[in-house]
């Protein structure tokens, strides 16, 4: 339990990066409180999103994982920025990701952000 908490935190972080630095990828509420909870709820879309779907489409896609040495991981996780962006719309959530460009920069980005906060944060299998 403790390890999907700490995932969670570090999807949110990431997002928060990204939503930081990329005018197109934006979070809305009405006070600091309201989006610190869209953007848990984002991240916690995000991490279903890429339990569930994204190893389905890296399956699905094997192929082009090979020819392009692993290059074709930024488009599938551009798709599951925009499938998240997609999910939030339908669940009423102030996220949204304006172009696949920006979700590849976006993808990128959440990435690396999210793979250093695993680094430094504990992983509760102590």
């Amino acid at each position: 339990m403790m390890n999907f908490v700490v995932k969670t935190l570090a999807n949110a972080g990431a997002l928060a990066v990204a939503i930081w630095l990329l005018g197109d990828i934006t979070l809305t509420g009405d006070s600091t409180g309201d989006k610190a909870l869209t953007l848990v709820l984002v991240a916690l879309v995000f991490g279903v999103v890429n339990i569930l779907v994204k190893p389905l489409v890296q399956v699905l896609t094997l192929p082009l994982f090979i020819l392009t040495l692993g290059l074709f991981t930024l488009i599938v996780n551009a798709l599951m920025l925009l499938l998240t962006s997609w999910l939030a719309d339908k669940l009423d959530l102030g996220f949204h990701v304006e172009g696949f460009w920006t979700a590849v920069l976006g993808g990128l980005i959440i990435s690396v952000v999210s793979w250093a906060l695993n680094v430094v944060m504990p992983d509760g299998r102590d």
